[in-house]
Order: structure tokens, then sequence, then C-alpha cells
């Protein structure tokens, strides 16, 4: 009984990762106009960063423990941008001290 169990929990670990991998990625981002001041880059960098990191890593393991139930609900892909794309891109591609999500581009007109 206790060798079928372990089975069932890798069966859906399994499945979990290989939903995880399937799913699209959208590494772009939308261009943003903002100059942020140093004290925003500073509260940023130091403080939402790191919580913004924790959410996408609590959102990940939400997100794989209800994974067969989005699955079977056909919502995986929706649970996947809420739970943990969201605070993802919030962490990772908006720029340091910006309030919207978005990459900071300057471009040089020569």
């Amino acid at each position: 009984m206790l060798n079928l169990s372990s089975q069932l929990k890798s069966g859906i670990m399994i499945l979990a990762a290989m939903f995880m991998f399937s799913l699209p990625m959208h590494a772009q981002a939308q261009q943003i106009d903002e100059t942020p001041s140093a004290a925003a880059m500073a509260f940023d960098g130091l403080i939402v960063r790191p919580l913004t990191l924790v959410a996408t890593a609590i959102g990940t393991v939400i997100w794989v423990a209800t994974l067969p139930f989005s699955v079977l609900g056909g919502n995986a892909g929706e649970a996947a941008e809420v739970l943990v794309l969201t605070p993802a891109k919030a962490t990772f591609i908006r720029c340091l001290g910006c309030t919207s999500n978005g990459r900071k581009v300057e471009y040089d007109d020569e």
C-alpha cells in the first residue's frame, strides 16, 4: 500500500513538471517610460523584489499542488499566469524602482 502511494506521488510530480515546461513563457515586455528616484530604487531592490521573489516561489508551489485540479478544470494556463508569471514578471522584468511591469529601453537616435 505504501508503494502505491509513493508511485502515485511520483507520477503526479512528473505530470506537473511536464505541464510546467510545456506552458508558453512570454519573455517580451512592453516598453515603459518612468524615471524612478534613488529612494524608490533602494526600496524596490531591498524590500519589494525579495517579497515578489517569495510570492513567485509560493505561487509556484501552490500551482504545482493544484495542477491536477486545474488540468481537469481546463484552466492550468490561467492558474500559471496568475500564480507564477505575474509575480515573476514583477520580480525579473520590471525595471528597478518602476511601478509598472515592462522593460525600460532607451534608444540613441543618431
